[in-house]
């Protein structure tokens, strides 16, 4: 059997800020805005930038009525307040650049047109996209506003000049009042958007990871750890994270080109001391980063794997208690959780190295304004309230140049969520993909009866042959036992003819899997009602209470309605019931359902003698075939067949009436 090559990026490459991180992050993210095919990336991002130039002529049109409303209104108030807002906007009115603005207008609304047919099946995230940044927008635009209003209060308040300053005091207010909801409704439609893309991609991936049985076979994938939390907790971080930095990014493009502009009007030099000072500490925290993705990475993977342990624990209590296993649990838990320290104190380690470059790197800009600017403020060449809407101008660009450097940590651990789905993407993405024709699988087809030809059957990662050129043919209502040691592969047969494992070689042919249910020795026991149990898979199979009793009383379990509190109520069945009682109701479940053919893996080892019989006296007056595996002699006068496996991968076939017992089969 030859193994599969793993082509999955190593945890080097996963541990990197580079053009493949980026890849893996569209990859994961564009399918919910539009579609993936080939070229269809940059279009995308083509019209996530038209649109953000459409929002930018929209709310300039929006903010160039409120202010001609408000100077037809208040003229005299906007004249000493506003004079120079009110000018730009006659200004720009009343010059070619009019024709820009509609341009910006015109131009993206062309291009969505044409790519309506991409566009329109997603209209409600574009229009939830849309509103939040056009409010983002609003939100950059009252700070310049909130800028320039402290300036001209600032200086007011510096000069003593008390009429100008309760007057752009009332403006500083009435600013707020307008940022207030604007702000909060920016906050919310963020958030809602971030859970309706949640609820999108966890469908998504549900699907997938139920299609094909996927969540079975990535089992077998030792570099999938813990699928339950990347379905639950990393799409959540990756979608109101991915949004997050969309907003930020906005946020800083913004702020560098409206605040660059406030700066180099008051103080060129400062304007570029400022970008090189962002530059250099956006260089130095890429470098820190490197290492933090890795044990960022490191570090969800091992608390997984604790928190599962503890889970473990809560699953199997019972168990535990009976074998005094409590010392054995705890040292496993205390293992993994030492292991969850050692790679946390690594991870403190390097943000506190980070911390030292950090924290000086940012207390230093509160600062630097006001020393730069001091000896133009001392020589009277600019106003005080020039350096208080430098140093928010300063503040402004700065952490929007220095976004990686003040969120390298919350970057590395959101690159290491990417790098988990993208993983997990690739071995769903796996399950539906052909192995390659130097692989050898076993070949199934549907047929009306049972037969295995030449049948030769390996573990799942072809490490051990189970089974050598087994060839068996049950007919309609015959049936077969399945006998040998423990260990020579009598409960990985069933899983091949159910289709769960198919690595090896030969021919099944088979009922269709829903002429045919499987019965584990430890049945399965859903979270629902006692209904749900009885129906399941079929939960939507109309069947009276009546139905439900009788199968139940041929099961032997007369009372358990009563004692429960009717088929309706929700238990946690693993501890109501004790496995005998499991068994007999799963045999419920299978008299209900009726199959043509039913596989029992020990499905009666919890029982007493005379309740095996009465379910397998029930069985074959159903007309059923059925397969057993079991290690009891008292399970052969229920069989035609004896099919007994061998640990040196060899077989024998017998008719009941000719076999022999040999005990050793039955160990």
């Amino acid at each position: 059997m030859t193994v599969v090559p793993s082509n999955r990026p190593s945890l080097n490459r996963l541990s990197q800020f580079d053009r493949q991180l980026w890849n893996r992050f569209v990859a994961i993210a564009q399918p919910y805005w539009f579609p993936t095919a080939k070229n269809q990336g940059k279009l995308f991002f083509l019209l996530i930038g038209l649109l953000i130039i459409f929002l930018f002529a929209l709310l300039f049109l929006l903010t160039s009525g409120v202010v001609m409303l408000l100077n037809a209104l208040l003229p005299e108030f906007m004249g000493e307040t506003a004079g120079g807002l009110m000018g730009m906007v006659q200004g720009t009115f009343g010059s070619p650049a009019i024709w820009v603005v509609l341009a910006a207008l015109l131009i993206p609304a062309a291009a969505f047109f044409v790519a309506r047919a991409q566009v329109t099946p997603r209209w409600q995230q574009w229009m939830f996209l849309g509103v939040l940044l056009l409010l983002s927008l609003s939100v950059s635009g009252m700070n310049v506003l909130i800028s320039y209003v402290g300036n001209f209060f600032t200086t007011a308040l510096s000069e003593r000049d008390a009429p100008t300053y309760w007057r752009f005091f009332f403006v500083y207010a009435g600013v707020f009042a307008v940022a207030t909801p604007i702000v909060v409704f920016y906050t919310f439609v963020q958030d809602l958007l971030g859970l309706r893309w949640r609820n999108w991609m966890t469908q998504k991936f549900l699907g997938q990871y139920f299609h094909s049985r996927a969540y079975y076979e990535i089992n077998f994938e030792e570099d999938i750890d813990n699928p339950d939390q990347r379905i639950a907790e990393d799409i959540k971080s990756f979608t109101t994270t991915s949004l997050k930095y969309l907003l930020l990014g906005l946020g800083a493009v913004i702020d560098v080109i409206s605040f660059t502009g406030i700066l180099w009007s008051i103080s060129r030099f400062l304007a570029i001391f400022l970008v090189g000072y962002a530059l250099v500490g956006t260089i130095v925290a890429a470098l820190f980063g490197r290492r933090l993705i890795a044990l960022n990475f490191n570090q969800l993977r091992r608390e997984a794997d604790f928190r599962y342990g503890l889970v473990h624990v809560r699953d199997n209590a019972e168990s535990i208690a009976f074998y005094q296993g409590e010392a054995q649990e705890m040292g496993q838990i205390r293992r993994r959780f030492a292991e969850v320290l050692q790679n946390f104190r690594f991870l403190i380690g390097w943000q506190r190295n980070l911390l030292f470059f950090r924290t000086p790197y940012r207390y230093a800009t509160y600062i630097l304004p006001s020393v730069i600017l001091a000896p133009l403020y001392f020589s009277e060449q600019i106003r005080f309230g020039d350096i208080s809407q430098a140093g928010f101008a300063f503040s402004q660009i700065f952490e929007a140049f220095a976004l990686v450097v003040l969120e390298i940590t919350q970057l590395s651990t959101f690159a290491a969520g990417i790098n988990r789905l993208e993983t997990f993407t690739e071995a769903l993405e796996a399950q539906d993909q052909p192995l390659p024709a130097e692989i050898s699988t076993i070949s199934t087809r549907q047929a009306a009866e049972i037969a295995l030809s030449d049948l030769s059957l390996t573990t799942p990662k072809g490490q051990r042959i189970l089974l050598n050129d087994l060839s068996v043919a049950l007919q309609p209502q015959q049936s077969l036992v399945i006998v040998g040691q423990s260990g020579v592969g009598k409960s990985s047969l069933l899983r091949a003819i159910a289709g769960l494992w198919n690595s090896g070689s030969g021919n099944i042919a088979r009922p269709d899997l829903s002429e045919m249910l499987f019965l584990p020795q430890r049945p399965y026991m859903v979270l629902g009602s006692l209904r749900d149990q009885l129906l399941y898979p079929n939960l939507d199979r109309a069947t009276d209470d009546a139905q439900l009793q009788v199968a139940l009383q041929q099961a032997n379990l007369p009372e358990l309605v009563e004692r429960v509190g009717g088929f309706d109520v929700e238990l946690d069945w693993r501890d109501v019931l004790s496995l005998g009682e499991q068994q007999r109701l799963a045999f419920a479940r299978l008299l209900l359902t009726k199959p043509r053919y039913a596989m029992l893996d020990e499905a009666t080892s919890a029982l007493d003698l005379g309740n095996e019989k009465r379910l397998y006296e029930t069985l074959r007056e159903m007309g059923a075939t059925f397969v057993s595996v079991g290690h009891r002699t008292s399970l052969l006068k229920y069989h035609d067949f004896v099919l007994e496996l061998y640990s040196d991968s060899t077989w024998k076939l017998t008719p009941i009436g000719e076999y022999r017992v040999n005990e050793e089969a039955f160990v």
